[in-house]
């Protein structure tokens, strides 16, 4: 399975505390999202306000991207929602 993430800005939502993220699996579009629970836990986000999402998301995109990758291939590249707990499990279980 061929997993890449296009270098795009992620979409906020408001309504849901995400960041929307659009990953590449096998040629087709997935779109992906993080919490900002996710992003308060482990990624260093001041609040659910945009600005301190996209900051946490920006300096951490490496690690998110990581996280997102085992989760695709776990799921079959299935659209997918990153929260904390999955975080906490992969970075104590895969993380290198």
């Amino acid at each position: 399975m061929q997993i890449h993430f296009p270098n795009e800005a992620p979409e906020y939502s408001g309504r849901e505390l995400t960041l929307a993220f659009p990953a590449l699996v096998d040629g087709e579009r997935v779109e992906c999202m993080i919490t900002a629970e996710a992003l308060e836990d482990h990624f260093g986000a001041q609040s659910p306000r945009l600005e301190d999402m996209i900051v946490a998301f920006d300096t951490h995109r490496p690690r998110i991207e990581a996280a997102t990758r085992r989760l695709l291939s776990e799921t079959r590249a299935q659209c997918l929602v990153l929260r904390s707990g999955y975080v906490r499990f992969y970075e104590a279980n895969w993380r290198n």
